[in-house]
């Protein structure tokens, strides 16, 4: 079964570009809601996870409806990819389900991996230049 997320972050925002183009992909059944990324209760993105079965693919118009931060992201696709089910990314043209699509985003997450270390490490480095000098944070 093909299931779509979509989300806005504002109650002014409006779901319905999002909605059309999840049905255009096959989606047989929508969550949605109007909360913002960055909220960890998110109830809609909860059922839908707790209705994934073994096959299932979860669609989203971007990637960016489904999480805020990448590192998000990889958390809730692995979460995914734990029940047996897929994930794809319309805008970003990311599937899971083919040999290719796992590359792209194992790729990816690579690179959010090496940049989330490279921030750690330049804030390490600010942090010593300032104490360096005797100031304290």
């Amino acid at each position: 079964m093909i299931l779509g997320y979509a989300r806005v972050s504002t109650g002014g925002q409006n779901l319905e570009a999002q909605v059309e183009a999840l049905e255009a992909a096959g989606a047989e059944r929508i969550y949605s809601e109007k909360i913002s990324g960055s909220q960890l209760d998110r109830p809609e993105l909860d059922c839908l996870l707790d209705q994934l079965r073994p096959g299932d693919v979860v669609v989203v118009a971007k990637y960016d409806r489904l999480s805020r931060s990448l590192q998000d992201l990889l958390i809730i696709v692995e979460a995914i990819r734990n029940r047996g089910a897929g994930f794809r990314s319309l805008a970003e043209d990311i599937d899971t389900t083919t040999p290719a699509g796992r590359l792209v985003f194992h790729v990816m997450s690579s690179i959010a991996q090496f940049e989330l270390e490279r921030i750690a490490e330049r804030t390490k480095e600010g942090l010593a230049a300032v104490h360096k000098r005797g100031r304290v944070m």
